[in-house]
């Protein structure tokens, strides 16, 4: 790192007003404050010196996400030597999906952060920490069979029209992968749903299968609860989905390290599930009995397994930016989110992924959410003045 800091050091003349590469430097701070703590403080007016800022909560947000990205690259091998009746060792099966899933992110991170790059040279301004997340989330709610080209254009779509239309970083009303993600969805549905991931490659000579799913389990779900993947297969997530949503487990373990660190909030993710299981037990009680197929029917737990619900509760929904502020506000953004989530997948078989347009909606709906919340508290304080 010394060595690191002697480099940036000598170069860091260069970039600054008067040098000859003074218009790149919002890109020249952008690595020196991403390798080291700024050196800058506030100069005026009373402030707290803290160890962290965005870019290390940032990092520690793609560090809960680990679990999910290591899961979902040995799923992607597991989903493939399963459709083509190979035998497979642990080993084998992630280096299969860490080849497959290598490009998504590359492509995902370069694009979106040349857009963001692009905007603080013309703007004059820091490039956003945010897009370190998003660049990872992306990639992780998108199927492994998504062409690259695809995420690129939804990279450039939720960093312009997500963010930086609104000011960049800190001034989205949206999740901007949930955006991406969204847009993805309406624009290449025959690739965002249903029977994704069938694909041929040839490799060694031969037509293997790269990557294996029939209809994801939403699909199955609408059709029929019963032919659901087990409980277990759900929680563990041996099934087929987007790359990095299928483990509940994984979720679990990311939800735990962002508790932990004070970055997530557990109101939001502890509302979810409850608003999950509300609404589930609700249209279990009121299920037509003459139809015993009917989604009414699907036990309220099984929404908490199935598709990408754990996953947007855990990265999602969470987003500080996009998320209720005030603390009833986020019990109260949290249950509507679980709620709405199986509405949508029980009434609306168009939109078999329910969480994400429930997030969507609520971050949406979060300013009003807390205005109310913050309203009704100078209610009560001035009946007891």
């Amino acid at each position: 790192m010394k060595i690191a800091q002697k480099l940036l050091n000598s170069v860091r003349p260069h970039f600054k007003e008067g040098g000859r590469f003074e218009k790149l430097h919002p890109a020249f701070d952008a690595l020196e404050t991403f390798l080291f703590v700024p050196g800058h403080t506030t100069s005026q007016g009373v402030h707290v010196r803290d160890a962290i800022d965005l870019k290390r909560t940032m990092f520690t947000v793609i560090v809960a996400l680990v679990p999910t990205l290591l899961f979902g690259m040995w799923n992607v091998g597991y989903q493939h030597h399963l459709a083509y009746g190979m035998e497979a060792s642990l080993v084998d099966n992630f280096l299969f999906g860490f080849w497959k899933v290598l490009p998504i992110i590359i492509v995902s991170y370069a694009v979106g952060l040349g857009v963001e790059f692009i905007f603080a040279i013309v703007r004059n301004h820091q490039v956003s920490e945010g897009y370190l997340v998003t660049g990872l989330l992306i990639p992780l709610t998108m199927p492994v069979t998504i062409p690259l080209w695809m995420v690129a254009l939804g990279a450039i779509f939720c960093t312009v029209l997500g963010k930086e239309i609104f000011g960049g970083t800190g001034m989205n009303f949206m999740n901007p992968a949930l955006l991406a993600r969204a847009f993805m969805f309406f624009a290449f549905p025959a690739y965002m749903s249903g029977d994704i991931w069938t694909d041929l490659s040839p490799e060694a000579g031969h037509a293997l299968v790269d990557a294996y799913s029939g209809a994801t389990n939403l699909v199955t779900f609408d059709a029929n609860f019963t032919k659901l993947p087990s409980p277990a297969d759900m929680f563990w997530g041996f099934e087929q989905g987007s790359i990095g949503e299928t483990s509940a487990f994984a979720c679990l373990i990311g939800a735990l390290i962002l508790i932990a660190t004070g970055i997530g909030s557990w109101q939001i993710i502890v509302s979810c599930v409850v608003g999950v299981l509300v609404m589930g037990l609700f249209l279990n009680v009121v299920a037509p009995a003459d139809v015993p197929t009917h989604a009414m029917h699907t036990p309220a737990y099984y929404h908490l397994l199935m598709g990408g619900f754990a996953f947007g509760a855990v990265y999602m929904a969470t987003d500080p930016v996009s998320a209720a502020q005030t603390e009833t506000g986020k019990w109260i953004y949290g249950l509507l989110i679980g709620m709405f989530t199986v509405i949508l997948r029980v009434f609306n078989p168009a939109y078999p992924e329910g969480v994400m347009l429930s997030i969507l909606l609520m971050n949406v709906f979060a300013p009003l959410i807390d205005h109310i919340v913050v309203e009704q508290h100078i209610k009560n304080r001035k009946k007891r003045a």
